[in-house]
């Protein structure tokens, strides 16, 4: 089982311009709303029509603008499951299970395959209900069982969880996990969140403004990001754009200020990402120790986010803005510092305040740079 994918498609300013290919593994497509991620997918399925390029799944070519060659949706025999889950409402659960069968399928095996799924997810129980008859986790089930009954060549899911609360996703999360096991071949996943691609995906591709920035694993993702892009979507809080200093040095204009690392710093180098739990409070100066002033904190059930400005900044830097004024450019300006609370009280008295002063060691080695 094979997804090659290279297509191109232009809307007014924005290109979509992608290059992958997927074998028997869970391919994530992970970015922010906008980047291209469910366009890429409703090209495979045939929904929308790239302007170029070639779409192959399992050695059929669905799409080759060369050849003249664009398979309509109901040929190409892909399963997609949207954010709605795209149930029919005049259909009941059975019927919407049975919709993906070929019609040319004997009654009794359709039945068969229907009853067959309906008990995989556990939804016999409604079969005669309608779709506005169940709650959105019981329309999940039905939605994945008709993927299966339709016996696809390829699954893609757009963002699954994403109208559901987080009790009933995690119960979910399992339920899919199980379809992922049980489907030979290739599952492409769309999601914007970090932790749910890494959870269900053997690669992950990092898309921004339509182009894949870097493909790699989740743990390689999350511990070496290639990109700017990468490290944003690894859930780094601080990831200030960089300039070539030299060998281990980086201007940050953003910051103010230059950063010591221990990796050897590239000259394209454009940014660096700082884990927010990775910076340490130190007793006085020393290599990778600044000092910073905490203008916001905010509380969460076990740790506390402190928001520093650098108060060495260099007199050339960009002008600090108020919080009033431009919010992400004020955010930009200033680090991220994640503190654990520890236990009792007297652990939350101990962490920095608003306005307190402080030496702040910045680990060297924990210092990640990108070119892209």
């Amino acid at each position: 089982m094979s997804l090659e994918v290279k297509i191109s498609k232009t809307f007014g300013s924005y290109t979509l311009d992608v290059d992958f290919s997927a074998g028997d593994e869970v391919f994530g497509l992970l970015g922010a709303s906008g980047c291209g991620k469910s366009l890429t997918m409703r090209s495979i399925a045939g929904i929308e029509t790239p302007d170029k390029g070639r779409i192959v799944v399992n050695d059929r070519v669905f799409f080759d603008s060369e050849k003249g060659i664009n398979l309509k949706p109901q040929e190409r025999k892909t399963a997609l499951l949207f954010q709605n889950y795209m149930l029919f409402p005049n259909l009941t659960v059975e019927q919407n299970v049975a919709a993906g069968i070929p019609k040319d399928t004997p009654k009794a095996e359709r039945d068969a395959i229907v009853q067959g799924e309906l008990k995989r997810f556990d939804v016999e129980a409604f079969a005669k209900r309608y779709p506005a008859q169940l709650s959105g986790g019981q329309q999940q089930r039905v939605a994945l069982a008709r993927m299966l009954a339709a016996r696809p060549g390829i699954l893609m899911l757009d963002e699954p969880f994403s109208a559901l609360d987080s009790h009933l996703k995690s119960i979910l999360e399992q339920n899919l996990s199980g379809l992922f096991e049980m489907f030979d071949g290739t599952i492409l996943y769309v999601s914007h969140d970090i932790d749910e691609a890494v959870r269900f995906c053997d690669r992950i591709a990092v898309m921004e403004s339509g182009k894949i920035m870097e493909i790699d694993g989740g743990r390689e993702l999350i511990n070496e990001p290639k990109s700017l892009a990468g490290i944003k979507l690894s859930g780094c809080k601080n990831a200030p754009l960089a300039e070539y200093v030299d060998d281990h040095h980086v201007y940050c204009p953003q910051w103010g200020v230059e950063l010591e690392v221990k990796q050897l710093v590239p000259k394209d180098v454009k940014a660096v990402g700082i884990r927010a739990f990775n910076i340490q409070k130190a007793d006085g100066p020393g290599p990778g120790v600044y000092r910073m002033r905490v203008d916001r904190v905010s509380d969460s059930r076990f740790d506390r986010m402190a928001l520093m400005e650098f108060l060495d900044r260099r007199a050339d830097a960009d002008s600090l803005v108020a919080a009033h004024e431009q919010e992400m450019h004020y955010l930009h300006q200033r680090v991220f510092w994640r503190i654990d609370a520890g236990e009792g009280k007297a652990g939350w008295d101990s962490l920095p305040k608003r306005g307190d002063e402080l030496f702040v060691h910045i680990p060297t080695e924990k210092v990640r740079l990108v070119t892209k």
